[in-house]
């Protein structure tokens, strides 16, 4: 048996998320299909994290087992001349049993990109706001989200994680001309946490919600709120770290 992990980048426009669902377009679904007809078996893929319908990808990092003994270099020649035009291939390479892109990353990022400058050619790429938002503001409306909470007013009902408590280790804003960036890290991630803090923070910052609504969304966890989902075009999965150590010590024991 082989363990492969896979390195690749989507556009999440036309993709009903990166989960395999039946009858609808996933990443998941599109190399997982053509990796069964590589290999001549049934192909299970573990992903670093889940994308919503809609949201794109800079990196995912996924690992599937195989007993197919085809080398990796025909293995990537033929996703590269398989794989539609929205994902790309970016590395591939055979990993320990152990390893697993879910379980052991040590921190995600997620980008957020809004505009407040209309550009059709844009929208499926940024969200657009009809007005420009002031960085240091914002990232004051955001900032009581960094640290250990329970998260449980911002994830979608349908959400399976056992624990709401997430921890999220930086948030930091960038301008550039019409566009501000959020980039936010943590461990891991609620199903459709980014968007729900996006979205709450925007309402926060057009005078939609008290400037004391996110916070209290925080501080009681078990009360109900009114959910704020911010679009998907403009997210990103843009980082997935892993443990330096698990690589040093599978080094060490092979050498």
């Amino acid at each position: 048996m082989r363990n492969i992990k896979i390195i690749y980048r989507y556009d999440g426009s036309m993709f009903y998320g990166s989960q395999r669902q039946p009858e609808k377009r996933t990443v998941q679904g599109e190399i997982e299909k053509l990796l069964n007809i590589l290999l001549k078996e049934e192909i299970n893929m573990i992903s670093s994290g889940r994308t919503d319908r809609g949201v794109h990808a800079l990196i995912q990092v996924s690992n599937f087992f195989t007993s197919s003994p085809i080398p990796l270099d025909r293995m990537k020649y033929a996703l590269n001349r398989g794989l539609p035009l929205d994902i790309e291939l970016l590395d591939i390479e055979e990993v320990d049993l152990e390893f697993n892109s879910r379980f052991l990353p040590k921190s995600r990022a997620y980008r957020y990109i809004m505009t407040w400058k209309r550009n059709p050619f844009e929208s499926r790429y940024t969200t657009y706001v009809n007005k420009k938002i002031e960085k240091d503001r914002f990232f004051e409306i955001m900032k009581p989200l960094i640290g250990v909470h329970d998260f449980n007013n911002f994830r979608m009902s349908d959400c399976g994680s056992k624990t709401s408590v997430r921890e999220i280790y930086s948030i930091d804003l960038f301008e550039e001309d019409t566009k501000l960036i959020v980039e936010i890290r943590g461990n891991s991630f609620l199903k459709s946490q980014i968007r729900i803090m996006i979205g709450t923070a925007l309402e926060i910052y057009f005078g939609n919600r008290d400037k004391n609504y996110l916070i209290d969304m925080l501080n009681n966890p078990e009360k109900k709120y009114i959910k704020k989902v911010a679009d998907p075009f403009g997210l990103y999965l843009s980082e997935v770290n892993y443990w330096l150590i698990f690589w040093r010590r599978k080094w060490i024991l092979k050498n």
